[in-house]
């Protein structure tokens, strides 16, 4: 697995894992600076966030553990801090939560044969769908969520409003399983 670290504003670090059998398909770069913006673009001046780009079969096994789904997914994101039982969570973390849990967001992983077949699907590139779905994590991350429609509408206006910095306008206009 190889791994790229860099650092946007000083604050701001990103570490990209890619499993070896992808490397010459992903470029990590793209996908941490797609990260680091979505980062940036919430006001939140100093985070950690891990990516990890595996297979469709690590993904199923992780989407089986931690939500109890037998298939394989696009993205999970494993927020460093969990909303609380009532579920009040606000939407993006406050910035005394950031500095209690230092500024480790969480990680995000995804399963770079699904964002293929999804690419192929949706008439994208690999490369836009990779930015997407790294964005998409880290806005769970944050807070975000697309349970219901008010919820929705906000996480694909923060999804477009990063996406568009990259030229990557509406992708994020389709609908994902909860």
């Amino acid at each position: 697995m190889s791994q790229l670290k860099r650092e946007h504003d000083s604050r701001i670090r990103v570490y990209v894992l890619v499993d070896e059998a992808y490397m010459a398909e992903v470029d990590a770069e793209d996908i941490e600076r797609a990260v680091a913006e979505t980062v940036r673009t919430n006001d939140i001046s100093a985070a950690e966030v891990v990516v990890t780009i595996t297979d469709d079969e690590t993904i199923h096994a992780l989407n089986l553990e931690y939500r109890e789904v037998d298939a394989a997914t696009d993205v999970l994101s494993f927020p460093a801090v969990l909303p609380d039982d009532a579920g009040t969570q606000d939407l993006i973390l406050p910035p005394e939560v950031v500095d209690e849990v230092g500024v480790h967001l969480g990680d995000v992983v995804i399963a770079f044969p699904y964002a293929q077949r999804q690419a192929l699907q949706y008439g994208n590139s690999v490369a836009a769908e990779l930015r997407l779905l790294a964005v998409h994590g880290t806005l769970h991350l944050l807070g975000y969520d697309h349970n219901s429609p008010p919820e929705q509408d906000l996480m694909w206006a923060a999804q477009n409003a990063v996406l568009a910095i990259f030229g990557d306008q509406e992708l994020s206009d389709r609908s994902y399983d909860a």
